[in-house]
């Protein structure tokens, strides 16, 4: 899992019994303690800049890098927050999973349910997909809704949206694994 916040996404996921071999963050965050207290091997790629002058193609290069030579084979990105080059999709292409608080295509990017209050949608909710070149592109592969509450604020909805995400992905995930393809 590819991670760099918190970690509940990655909780949820352990705690449903979805087989993580590594934890791999681009900052230091919550979540890799928590993977290191799940026995799960953590990993920081750390960026070396989150201005103008990050070099995003060696960051990709370093990160394809880290999880090949894990013999990585399933990526599942958890709030991470670093955007790949294309090269990435040259070795992970149709096996990099994303999770994303909005039933895209609708609402893409890093403030979906911002927006979705803003435009004043009466549903949101959570899509699993697999992750294209473009942000927050490439098949669907599960949504569920999220009714919006008249007196929702960002946190609130967000909130509820986490609580769909955290059965949503793990459920999805699994059944990849079970399956032995993405599509």
């Amino acid at each position: 899992m590819l991670v760099s916040g918190t970690g509940t996404v990655l909780d949820s996921v352990v705690g449903a019994s979805v087989p993580v071999a590594l934890v791999a963050a681009d900052r230091p965050c919550e979540a890799l303690e928590r993977a290191s207290r799940a026995g799960i091997e953590p990993l920081l790629v750390a960026r070396k800049s989150f201005g103008q002058d990050f070099d995003r193609p060696a960051y990709t290069a370093s990160m394809v890098a880290e999880l090949s030579e894990r013999h990585i084979d399933l990526i599942a990105m958890a709030g991470f927050g670093t955007i790949f080059t294309s090269e990435i999709h040259d070795v992970y292409g149709g096996r990099i999973l994303n999770t994303h608080p909005s039933l895209l295509p609708a609402f893409p990017g890093w403030h979906a349910v911002r927006d979705a209050l803003a435009y004043g949608v009466k549903v949101t909710g959570c899509t699993v997909h697999v992750a294209g070149v473009e942000v927050d592109t490439g098949p669907i592969l599960a949504q569920e809704p999220v009714r919006v509450r008249d007196d929702d604020t960002e946190e609130s909805l967000h909130q509820r949206i986490k609580a769909v995400e955290h059965k949503l992905y793990p459920d999805t995930i699994r059944s990849i694994l079970e399956r032995g393809s993405v599509l």
